[in-house]
């Protein structure tokens, strides 16, 4: 029965072959290590925050007189509601650590270059959606953290030049963030992650138009790819298992711990929090923020220090593959750039005062900093491994890359030349 229903559908609707082509049978590296399962994790991770968001939504009142209560109510009363309120707000940070992690693999080993463009680029749209979708949901809560952190956000945007407060206004739904802000911000909360999981179709068929990279950097041979399936899919289980053990552990163990104390009282407007912070995942970026003096340009520099990562495919001018496997003066720089963001998350934990200052100045001038050197020292570096010598196969990817382009340059000036 299951097969003549299979082959009703496979009259109408590609089925079979979707499947085959798009899973099982996909051509996949076979050196790929575990930094390649975090792509599967951050799909798992958005199926859990959209399937336990749409159950909180069932019980949660939008409304500046009830969301806090409401939230109580899920905790205390809902029957296993304080369970789906800690699988939703632990994995919300679950899910930065894996794109953060996901990104990482990306940078280190050079993914985003060509011919892997559009990928890294809806990847960043996948990014800012994913943050815009957090920032939403941190003040439906309605504790206090939630209320004055989105306060000083949408703050943020009366620098901008001409219609700054008429912007603000337009964002908050009222001249102070109150009910029209909290519900505006629930309804698009609710709707982000339909936008996400589109973005996300997007970029695997992007992906899977270019085929995956590896390790090694180098575009294997058909003979040298495997089967999707069973081989990474079993791969990706074993890694989700690993995943749930930490993850659970935090459910279960320490729900807390990514939550501020201050969001277990009700917002007041009338009391400031000593020191309001955003959660953990924004901290480099708000460090980037209080790091510039001037408001319009602290605004600027923290939005332009997450665009910036867009312009990479730009800025890395080297050919050689396999990102910073086979370029020192990049690996170094990659380490640099972690131990950078660390440095600007520890900044923005912190008041700003005294050293903190000093030290967020100079972390953020190093952040953009290594940016700017990127193009600077690409192609040196580039010049100097080839001089050294690479691995026969890269060098002679490299060179085979040379010849094509100067083959696609002459084309180019002969039909320049041509009547």
């Amino acid at each position: 029965m299951g097969g003549r229903l299979i082959a009703w559908i496979d009259e109408r609707f590609p089925l079979t072959w979707f499947i085959r082509h798009e899973l099982t049978e996909y051509p996949t590296p076979r050196n790929l290590t575990y930094w390649w399962n975090f792509g599967f994790l951050a799909g798992f991770v958005l199926v859990l925050q959209m399937a336990t968001g749409i159950f909180l939504a069932m019980h949660y009142k939008p409304d500046a007189g009830l969301a806090f209560d409401s939230v109580q109510h899920i905790m205390r009363d809902v029957d296993y509601g304080w369970l789906l309120r800690y699988l939703h707000s632990t994995g919300a940070s679950a899910f930065f650590v894996v794109i953060y992690v996901h990104m990482a693999r990306t940078l280190y080993y050079g993914s985003y270059r060509s011919p892997r463009e559009l990928v890294w680029w809806t990847g960043q749209v996948l990014l800012l959606l994913l943050m815009a979708t957090a920032f939403l949901g941190y003040l439906l809560p309605w504790g206090q953290m939630s209320y004055w952190g989105a306060q000083v956000i949408t703050s943020l945007f009366e620098a901008t030049p001409l219609i700054g407060k008429e912007l603000v206004v337009w964002l908050r739904g009222d001249f102070v963030v109150g009910d029209a802000t909290l519900t505006r911000f629930y309804a698009l909360h609710f709707l982000f992650p339909f936008l996400i999981a589109a973005v996300v179709v997007i970029h695997l068929i992007a992906l899977h138009a270019v085929k995956s990279s590896n390790p090694s950097g180098i575009n294997l041979e058909a003979k040298d790819n495997i089967p999707f399936h069973p081989y990474y899919t079993t791969k990706d289980l074993f890694g989700l298992g690993v995943f749930l053990v930490v993850f659970c552990g935090f459910v279960f163990f320490a729900p807390d711990f990514f939550l501020e104390p201050a969001n277990y009282e009700p917002a007041d407007p009338m009391r400031t929090p000593e020191h309001i912070v955003p959660e953990w995942y924004f901290l480099p970026f708000y460090a980037v923020l209080r790091s510039v003096p001037d408001k319009l340009g602290g605004v600027v520099a923290m939005v332009l220090s997450i665009l910036i990562f867009a312009f990479l495919p730009l800025l890395d001018r080297s050919r050689i593959p396999g990102g910073a496997r086979y370029r020192p003066i990049y690996r170094a720089a990659f380490y640099l750039f972690v131990a950078d963001v660390l440095v600007l998350g520890w900044v923005g934990s912190q008041p700003p005062e005294g050293a903190v200052i000093v030290v967020g100045e100079v972390a953020t001038a190093v952040y953009f900093l290594l940016f700017a050197l990127l193009p600077v020292f690409s192609k040196p570096e580039e010049r100097w491994l080839l001089r050294r010598g690479l691995p026969p196969k890269v060098q002679e990817l490299v060179e085979a890359e040379a010849r094509q382009r100067a083959a696609r340059e002459a084309a180019r000036r002969a039909a320049e030349g041509s009547p």
